[in-house]
């Protein structure tokens, strides 16, 4: 029997900090669509200079403004976001 063939992914992480928090962006996973962008309540969330899996633009944050809130997470249709809040 022939052996199924190894498919590598790239898991790569992106890290985020600020007092409130952690932001991780998983970019093997981001498709570019945007909905984070559009549905983050303090619009910290902007295109990227560097692509995505898919040759798309990926996101990140700028952490000074960002309140940790989740949304970003929930929306995110492809689990590319990971929202970790620290302990006040």
């Amino acid at each position: 029997m022939d052996k199924p063939e190894e498919k590598k992914t790239n898991w790569n992480v992106v890290r985020y900090d600020n007092p409130r928090g952690i932001w991780l962006g998983f970019p093997g996973l981001c498709k570019g669509c945007g909905l984070c962008i559009y549905k983050c309540p303090t619009k910290v969330i902007h295109w990227s200079k560097e692509l995505g899996v898919y040759g798309t633009p990926r996101v990140q944050p700028r952490m000074e403004g960002c309140i940790v809130c989740g949304m970003c997470q929930m929306v995110c249709p492809d689990c590319a976001i990971r929202i970790e809040k620290k302990p006040l």
